[in-house]
């Protein structure tokens, strides 16, 4: 383990301007969640390479991979928070991905925003969703996996009313893992 401080840095990268205090909440969530302090990181660039107009979404592995590129020597993890609808090559969208045990993920707003017919939903429910999925992909870079239990905020899922119907804490068995994860870091 580090000497030093680590922190578990929060970026925006998108096209529409965050709605206010989302990333503090987003921080602060996070930061309670894993025991590790949040930092939100300004992001003035995008990457240029990830857009697929064939698809008309962006790859989310490319997102992740030039995050990467530019990780700050005191970050224990980075997790990019985008508007861009994601995709992975074998799934039509993805709320988000990780790299399982690694240092990055990041999650879309693009779906999180929307109810199953496609219209805006409200702000409230937005943000419990990104709340959620943001603790998902960053509980996978830290060596969860997927859970059983559906009321878990690591259980998997496929729809919004996956996100829905989860909680946005730790099932037991997961936290006890967590707890046991961090200590081997």
């Amino acid at each position: 383990m580090a000497d030093f401080m680590s922190y578990i840095y929060l970026m925006w990268i998108g096209n529409e301007k965050v709605e206010e205090g989302v990333l503090q909440e987003v921080k602060d969530n996070v930061g309670g969640i894993f025991g590790v302090p949040a930092r939100i990181k300004k992001v003035e660039e995008r990457p240029s390479d990830a857009f697929d107009p064939t698809r008309g979404q962006y790859s989310s592995t490319k997102i992740l991979r030039w995050v990467l590129r530019d990780v700050p020597k005191d970050a224990k993890r980075v997790m990019a928070i985008t508007d861009c609808d994601l995709y992975i090559p074998v799934l039509t969208f993805v709320f988000g991905e990780a790299q399982l045990g690694g240092k990055g993920a990041i999650v879309s707003t693009a779906r999180l925003r929307l109810d199953l017919n496609g219209f805006p939903c409200p702000s409230r429910l937005c943000r419990a969703r990104l709340l959620k999925e943001c603790v998902h992909e960053l509980g996978h870079t830290f060596g969860l996996s997927h859970c059983p239990s559906f009321r878990c905020v690591m259980s998997r899922s496929n729809s919004v009313l996956d996100v829905d119907a989860k909680s946005g804490n730790l099932c037991r068995d997961c936290q006890s893992l967590l707890i046991e994860l961090q200590k081997k870091e």
